[in-house]
């Protein structure tokens, strides 16, 4: 007979709920009958241990959590700036706490290896000037939109950040069944001056990405770390967004679409939807947001603006198309993306940098750096032939 895990029930409960799971999605992990889950967790029967194992991996707990005599305090919850304020689901809450648990490790490190603080965490108030921060924000990574290099201006954006000590993590799922979705949550950030996290939801294409990236830097900027989905460039009536958001879009115009590029344009751009999908594409955003803020400016009447905005539409449709069928010729191509480039940039490059620098160096155990790196310590070389791809 199988070894019985004399587990806490309350804490069985707790673990599964702050996971957002249902009693019947958890019993199937677990090859049980829901029924039997609620007795493990009312404490009338008790699971085995390979079972509370199960369970402890599918929750994303650590299996000695269900012994403790009570529930310990979780993560505070990051402040949901979002519109509609949907209930996160299980992708979500997973993501969220993978993060947290990452950054308050590193912000602790920081802190015991006496590194300063980051200035520009929290240097701006929304009261600042929205045009302002964005300055600020481009001075500080040394950026200018009107002269990225040969990279994407995201993988551009993501360097000059990381560089400057800000952790980047990208994904769109957490395995291949828990994908993340974007119409839930687009990005969030951890404002912490020893270890500012942000964290960008992959489910889209690259000039969305983009505008989360700053908008969540604008986030750190003001020390307002939280949760975001209303971050949409395209919209011209935005009022309703949380003011906290509405600035952060603000910052993140400013930023990408400087007005003085803008007004320096020739004016027959503005006339020509081609000459607009490729201005766009150039700075790495989208046609539409290109309008708004033409728009914005009075640069262009609003008549001007509908009409553009329908031409473009036709142009990023037949873009959509072109994308849609890369994907297609990529899904037949044998592979796929690395899995272990996708962790990289899951865990951020900079942090997997730091872990295994550190590791090597005898500062963490072989234990601590695999589990922060979700990598076996044998597989690190994979994750180190891709920092700097």
């Amino acid at each position: 007979m199988a070894d019985k895990a004399n587990i806490t029930p309350d804490l069985l409960r707790w673990a599964r709920e702050t996971a957002k799971m249902s009693p019947e999605d958890a019993a199937k992990k677990v090859h049980i009958e829901p029924d039997r889950l609620l007795l493990w967790e009312e404490g009338i029967e008790l699971p085995t241990i390979n079972q509370a194992q199960t369970l402890a991996k599918v929750y994303k707990r650590p299996f000695a959590l269900f012994f403790l005599p009570e529930i310990p305090k979780d993560f505070t919850p990051l402040q949901d700036f979002r519109k509609t304020q949907v209930s996160l689901s299980t992708a979500s809450v997973f993501i969220i706490r993978e993060i947290q648990q990452k950054q308050a490790w590193m912000s602790e490190f920081n802190k015991e290896n006496e590194e300063s603080p980051l200035p520009f965490v929290g240097r701006f108030t929304l009261d600042s000037s929205p045009a302002e921060v964005a300055k600020d924000i481009l001075k500080e990574l040394q950026l200018s939109p009107l002269n990225y290099g040969d990279t994407k201006p995201i993988k551009e954006w993501i360097n000059q950040a990381e560089k400057a000590g800000i952790f980047v993590s990208r994904t769109s799922f957490i395995h291949s069944r828990l994908k993340l979705n974007k119409e839930e949550i687009q990005g969030f950030c951890i404002a912490d001056p020893y270890a500012p996290f942000i964290f960008i939801n992959t489910d889209d294409w690259d000039a969305p990405q983009l505008f989360t990236l700053v908008h969540e830097l604008a986030h750190l900027w003001i020390a307002a770390s939280g949760i975001s989905v209303d971050i949409d460039p395209e919209n011209v009536e935005h009022h309703q967004l949380h003011p906290v958001e509405m600035f952060c879009n603000e910052v993140a115009a400013n930023a990408l679409m400087p007005t003085e590029w803008l007004q320096s344009l020739n004016l027959n751009t503005f006339n020509n939807s081609k000459l607009v999908f490729e201005q766009s594409k150039r700075i790495g955003i989208s046609a539409f947001a290109l309008l708004v803020r033409a728009f914005n400016l009075q640069i262009i009447s609003f008549q001007q603006y509908n009409k553009l905005k329908e031409q473009a539409e036709i142009e990023f449709k037949a873009f959509l198309q072109r994308e849609e069928l890369k994907k297609e010729k990529q899904k037949l191509k044998p592979g796929g993306p690395d899995p272990y480039l996708l962790r990289v940039n899951k865990n951020s490059r900079l942090f997997t940098q730091i872990v295994l620098d550190s590791f090597r160096g005898g500062l963490i155990e072989p234990t601590l750096a695999s589990n922060l790196l979700n990598t076996q310590i044998n597989k690190f070389p994979k994750l180190e032939s891709f920092l700097y791809s």
